[in-house]
């Protein structure tokens, strides 16, 4: 369903154009002057917009200019009682659609409004096209797993199926999700994600449905939710195991009924949105210990997938280095440098705890403070050496089973970390690529402490 706004300082006008295209199923907002109606054009993403000229405040130009600033996708038909060709040419100038005087005729407001949507419909095709092409949301790797996860995508891709991806932070479950989308139907409808442990609790409700104007302290505008944002698309729900039991139970609704209702407003809207979700949790052992709902758990668990650790697909790693390699060469408007092959056997040999994301943050470090077009094993002073490495060597020895030599490596090899960085979790984060909140999760589950002078382990990291 496409959003519409409608900006008219005259009640009868908002109304009158209200009516008539919501008979036509299109959804409407309403907007009495520029400042509100710019407000809501940065808070959600109307498709459409159709603007008055004459305005107390901002004239309809000035508005126009900056809602294109704001939104260069936006289709904008400027409304006037007062229409000359020189005010149409300067609108056409500013990027507006199309130009309609008042009175407005039904038949020809409704024809420019289709006219307006299929243009856009065919620039959003185009740009899919491109970014089909970017090579920044390429999976790369031929590993066995990588080939299973393709294979698996390009059964389920097609379908509305819903999907859960699992897997540790920086493995690249975006890039499987992305893949869904791509391969589907709903591909030149928008993709939209939402980091679920990144939005504070008391917000979520907010950022995934949306809410009106005035609900709460601090809505000053009406904004629109994610599920509405992706309607017709597909949501991506990252870090799902992290969204509280309220939330939840919000989502498990809309899943059911396809429809959700914005905080503070009592009208329901319908939504066609196919939900991939993903999370670096054990999602079953959070279910029987109550903090995840199971029938919601159901609901997303329709077909699973799990991303690898690059740890566990070794054989991708020069794969991966080389096309990082070349697009941070690229980015940065360098010469083309190359991996020699000790550079190679040292990357294959480090445990990667931030997984791919780590991988590209080297690759990327290395780019840019690497002089010589040949990177050898000694520009990688803050990498360990894996194949003699202490972290490594020493919990061999006494380990019941593979599970506990990951455990004790990855402990060990974190702890040198956090030592190497003062103990500061948020350095250490930058140097791995990985998220605070994750590296936080693992000092918990190892029980990591900073010694202190009197050489006692009693201090968490900071």
């Amino acid at each position: 369903m496409h959003h519409i706004l409608v900006v008219d300082d005259e009640k009868g006008i908002q109304t009158s154009l209200q009516r008539i295209l919501e008979y036509e199923e299109y959804q409407v907002s309403v907007a009495s002057n520029g400042e509100e109606a710019l407000e809501i054009i940065k808070s959600g993403t109307p498709t459409l917009v159709l603007l008055d000229i004459k305005m107390p405040g901002m004239d309809g130009l000035e508005v126009l200019s900056e809602a294109m600033r704001i939104r260069n996708d936006l289709v904008v038909i400027m409304i006037s009682g007062h229409g000359t060709v020189q005010t149409a040419v300067e609108a056409t100038k500013k990027g507006a659609f199309d130009f309609l005087e008042k009175p407005l005729d039904r038949d020809r407001l409704l024809l420019t409004v289709r006219n307006g949507l299929e243009q856009r419909r065919l620039s959003a095709e185009n740009l899919i096209f491109r970014e089909s092409h970017d090579e920044k949301y390429r999976i790369v790797g031929k590993s066995v797993a990588i080939r299973e996860i393709l294979r698996t995508v390009g059964k389920v891709g097609p379908t509305n199926g819903r999907v859960l991806l699992t897997g540790d932070n920086g493995t690249g479950k975006e890039l499987v999700a992305r893949a869904l989308h791509k391969a589907s139907p709903r591909a030149g409808r928008p993709f939209v994600e939402v980091n679920c442990a990144a939005i504070p609790e008391e917000l979520i409700e907010s950022e995934l449905f949306g809410h009106e104007k005035g609900s709460f302290t601090g809505a000053t505008s009406l904004r629109l939710g994610k599920f509405e944002l992706a309607n017709g698309g597909t949501l991506f729900l990252d870090e799902i195991g992290d969204m509280s039991l309220s939330a939840q139970s919000k989502v498990l609704r809309a899943l059911e009924l396809g429809e959700v209702a914005r905080v503070g407003g009592s009208r329901t809207i319908r939504v066609d949105v196919r939900v991939v979700a993903a999370t670096n949790k054990e999602i079953e052992r959070e279910v029987r210990e109550g903090r995840f709902r199971e029938d919601l758990f159901y609901r997303l668990n329709v077909v699973p997938i799990r991303v690898p650790s690059l740890s566990e697909r070794r054989d991708d790693i020069p794969l991966l280095a080389n096309y990082f390699l070349e697009r941070y060469c690229r980015e940065n408007g360098l010469r083309r440098k190359s991996l020699g092959e000790s550079v190679l056997t040292r990357l294959q040999s480090h445990s990667w705890p931030g997984n791919v994301r780590e991988l590209r943050n080297t690759i990327e470090r290395i780019v840019i403070l690497t002089e010589s077009d040949m990177i050898v094993a000694e520009d990688l002073p803050f990498l360990p050496d894996g194949t003699a490495d202490e972290a490594l060597d020493t919990p061999i020895d006494g380990n019941s089973s593979f599970q506990d030599f990951k455990d004790n490596a990855e402990k060990a090899f974190l702890s040198r970390k956090l030592a190497a960085n003062n103990w500061s979790v948020a350095r250490t984060a930058r140097e791995l690529g990985m998220q605070r909140s994750n590296i936080y999760k693992k000092i918990e589950k190892y029980d990591l402490r900073r010694p202190s002078n009197s050489g006692e382990d009693d201090r968490r990291p900071r």
